[in-house]
């Protein structure tokens, strides 16, 4: 893994930074594919809970990096095509991580760095973070980014932002449903850890069971199948060890087994690294 991205553990969290604060966090290539990297690697670490994903510097990713678009300009459609597969490879495997992600948004996030705060589950951002879908005014579409941001802000609000490219503040942004909360700048760290506090006392089969059920139920109607496969959920995870602790511990008043390996979780922001 190159410099570009940083991953520290703390506790029962990991930390992914995105360290390129010289080119406001843009990405290219090998951030790309570090980032894929870093995500399946920690889906499959047992020690981590959930997942913050964080910016060096001012910004917190400023989309695609100018050096790789002229790369890109000079490509054909074969090699656009794999190009930009592996860009919505990483926005998937950050969209499906079966642990609870948290974009600790403190600054812009244009085009791409769009893409990547609407895949996490949860988006805390400072009064200083700003949106804009930047591609229209390029001569180029959100295409990549479009399934997790239309997700977030609903059809009728990504016609406006995609088809404008007007630049979205915190509070809009929060009102858009692409921040699930705002904080003053100097608080960000705080919120996050409040966030992250609740986020580790859950069931961890359970958090995983709980996203895979969210992905289905809205890709569908309320239907005849839909109510079969939610009955067939709930017994399932009634039935399994960590379904069966959980009951067992609301009953006998006492914490889950697994509540008793921490006491508190806490994040310090991340700075500039070198």
């Amino acid at each position: 893994m190159s410099d570009n991205l940083i991953v520290e553990k703390r506790n029962l969290v990991a930390i992914v930074t995105l360290n390129r604060p010289e080119v406001r966090n843009a990405f290219d290539d090998v951030l790309i594919a570090d980032l894929t990297r870093a995500f399946l690697e920690l889906d499959k670490d047992d020690s981590v809970r959930a997942v913050v994903l964080a910016g060096a510097g001012s910004a917190f990713c400023a989309g695609a990096d100018l050096n790789w678009m002229k790369r890109m300009a000079s490509y054909g459609y074969e090699q656009n095509l794999v190009d930009a597969r592996a860009l919505a490879e990483m926005l998937r495997t950050l969209d499906r991580l079966s642990k609870p992600t948290v974009a600790r948004v403190h600054g812009p996030a244009y085009a791409g760095g769009v893409g990547l705060v609407a895949a996490c589950d949860i988006a805390i951002g400072s009064h200083a973070a700003e949106f804009c879908l930047t591609e229209v005014k390029l001569g180029l579409s959100p295409a990549t980014i479009s399934p997790y941001v239309v997700r977030a802000m609903g059809e009728r609000l990504a016609r406006r932002y995609f088809l404008t490219g007007e630049v979205i503040d915190a509070g809009e942004a929060y009102r858009l449903r692409l921040l699930s909360d705002v904080a003053p700048k100097e608080d960000l760290d705080g919120a996050v850890n409040a966030l992250l506090g609740h986020l580790v006392v859950g069931g961890r089969a359970a958090q995983a069971k709980i996203k895979d059920l969210i992905r289905t139920v809205s890709a569908g109607p309320a239907d005849e199948a839909m109510i079969d496969d939610t009955a067939k959920r709930i017994a399932e995870i009634r039935v399994s060890p960590e379904g069966k602790e959980g009951i067992a511990s609301f009953l006998e008043k006492r914490k889950p087994a697994w509540v008793k390996q921490f006491e508190a979780v806490r994040v310090k922001p991340p700075g500039k690294k070198k």
